[in-house]
Order: C-alpha cells, then sequence, then structure tokens
C-alpha cells in the first residue's frame, strides 16, 4: 500500500466516523508459496556446515518463501488477495493494496476497507459486534 493510501484511509475513518485496526499476520512470508518452475536457492544458514566434504561452498534450496527473500512478499499477496476477492472485496484500481467491501445489513449499510502493507492489515470498519461485516471477516480470517 502506498503512503498516500494509508493516510488517505486514516483521513477516511476520521471524517466518516469509521474505525481503524491494524492487524499484523505472524509469519506471514511464511505462508506463501513459490511458483511451480521457480527453483531458490541459498546461502546455508548460520550453525550449518557452510562448506561440504569437497571443500565447494555449500548452497540450499529454497521450498518455501522466507523472511529476507525479495520474492517473499509478492508471494504472500498472491495468496492473500485472491482470498479477500473470493470473500466479497472489491480491489481498488488506483491502489492495488486497498479492497472495499459494502454490504446492507438490516436497514443499514456497512463498509469495511482493507490496507495492505508488507505483512500488516489496516481495516476501516463502520459496524462491529455480533453480525456485523467486520465480526465476519475476523472470524474467516482467523479460520483461514
Amino acid at each position: 500500500m502506498r503512503p498516500i493510501s494509508l493516510r488517505a484511509l486514516a483521513a477516511i475513518a476520521n471524517s466518516a466516523g469509521m474505525r481503524m485496526r491494524r492487524w499484523d499476520f505472524v509469519a506471514a512470508y511464511l505462508q506463501g508459496e513459490l511458483e511451480r518452475d521457480e527453483v531458490v536457492y541459498c546461502h546455508a544458514p548460520p550453525g550449518y556446515a557452510t562448506t561440504g566434504a569437497d571443500g565447494r561452498p555449500r548452497i540450499c534450496r529454497v521450498k518455501k518463501p522466507i523472511y529476507g527473500m525479495a520474492q517473499a512478499g509478492r508471494r504472500w499477496q498472491r495468496l492473500l488477495f485472491p482470498w479477500l476477492l473470493d470473500f466479497g472485496f472489491t480491489q481498488c484500481k488506483s491502489d492495488p493494496c486497498v479492497f472495499t467491501m459494502t454490504k446492507m445489513v438490516g436497514k443499514g449499510e456497512q463498509r469495511l476497507t482493507l490496507g495492505c502493507y508488507v505483512d500488516d492489515l489496516f481495516t476501516l470498519y463502520s459496524h462491529d459486534g455480533e453480525g456485523s461485516l467486520y465480526n465476519d471477516f475476523v472470524q474467516a480470517l482467523t479460520l483461514r
């Protein structure tokens, strides 16, 4: 998410009387998947032998994205973004890391807006509590 988008979300939350919360995904990068034909190697981690029996440097093939990989953030987004779209969010055209959803609940309209930055998710919501759009999203996210 662009910094200007975060500032805009904060301004929208303030002017519309919405609540704002930040979520941090624990080990988010480890949940992504490498592409089927993607092959990535790295040096042996600290504590492992750095040279083989033949004296050549030892390298390891990476099977899952890890922190520090250039591809890790993108692989995480490729897992999260389709899930958000399947849940019913609409992706913003001006910033693809911002998602919105509006739903009529009873006689009122509920809004939920998300901004994704690295492994943080900023949420703006108009209602919370039992049966709210925000509560449904949080339950679905924790089950994911």
